[in-house]
């Protein structure tokens, strides 16, 4: 199956679950305004502004995350964002893609961030839960990266692959793999879901994938040739996104937040999403996380496909989508 088959097919499949009408709450460049109404320098007046400028309704947001990048752009930049406006922000970090969603829809959180929108679809269609994205942040793109093998010219017959075990993300592995050439997916299968059993022909490499949870993909790196490891849990660990062997090409894994349906048009969402598309948030992600892939609102497409994965993969294979 060729990339070209299957870039068409991923963004047909990608218009079929609406990414082109995915949902944007409160999607200003900036931080809410300074007021130009003066007031007296006491420690009560600021109080008193900084309060107003809050959800009269909510004072504490309480943001979950995945340990790693989305956890420290909390830590960082955005809790210090929203503390300084009046709430007050706790984050919870997660080490798992199970517990954010089901923590999100029973109420322990206020919103979470770890996750792309076709994982959010599949989620909560599953689980029956009602939720929806709200903006996009920067995301590290999924890749491969070395193992027992230093170089993709090393692949050899019998060779063992590692890759996360959550359907969203093994099926993002799998069309990799075949754009690299190293399996045949099916014609016509869908990227979004492909599983081994869309493997048409694995007789090239007779490959052993080995599914792992994704946080556990970077220590296990020295037990298997080569692993395709999740952006987060590869920076988190200290890998450098410039280590990757082979990046996925496609620009259409950009992670999303997500909230309770019910509390979307609120007001503190409107706050968050501003404080993640602020223009201090965007200097900071871009001064810490160099070779991203930036929201689509910010319209910066680049990222570090253009930078290492053109330079890595076959010229025929390297198109971004």
């Amino acid at each position: 199956m060729k990339l070209t088959d299957i870039s068409r097919q991923l963004a047909t499949a990608f218009a079929a679950v609406g990414v082109s009408s995915l949902v944007l709450v409160g999607c200003s460049n900036s931080s809410a305004p300074e007021t130009t109404k003066e007031a007296p320098a006491t420690e009560t007046s600021t109080s008193e502004t900084a309060a107003s400028d809050i959800d009269p309704e909510k004072s504490k947001i309480i943001i979950g995350t995945t340990e790693g990048d989305f956890a420290d752009m909390v830590r960082n930049q955005v809790k210090a964002s929203l503390e300084a406006q009046g709430y007050d922000v706790e984050l919870v970090p997660f080490t798992d893609y199970v517990r954010p969603n089901l923590a999100l829809a029973e109420g322990d959180l206020d919103i979470n961030i770890f996750q792309h929108k076709p994982y959010l679809d599949t989620f909560k269609k599953e689980n029956n839960l009602d939720l929806v994205e709200v903006f996009q942040v920067p995301t590290a793109p999924l890749g491969i990266y070395s193992g027992k093998k230093t170089s993709l010219d090393e692949v050899y017959k019998g060779m063992s692959v590692s890759a996360p075990n959550d359907p969203s993300n093994f099926a993002r592995a799998l069309v990799m793999m075949n754009d690299l050439g190293w399996i045949t997916l099916k014609d016509n299968v869908d990227p979004l879901t492909a599983s081994k059993a869309d493997i048409a022909d694995n007789s090239k490499y007779d490959i052993k994938i080995v599914e792992l949870e994704a946080a556990q993909l970077p220590r296990a790196r020295d037990e298997v040739d080569f692993a395709v490891i999740n952006g987060n849990y590869a920076t988190d660990s200290g890998i450098k996104l410039t280590e990757a062997l082979f990046q996925e090409p496609s620009f259409a894994y950009v992670n999303w937040s997500a909230v309770k349906s019910a509390d979307a048009g609120k007001k503190w969402v409107e706050d968050v999403t501003n404080a993640y598309n602020s223009e201090a948030f965007k200097k900071y992600a871009h001064d810490t996380f160099p070779g991203y892939k930036y929201p689509k609102i910010w319209g910066e497409v680049a990222g570090l496909a253009s930078e290492t994965t053109a330079s890595t993969a076959p010229a025929a294979e390297a198109t971004a989508q």
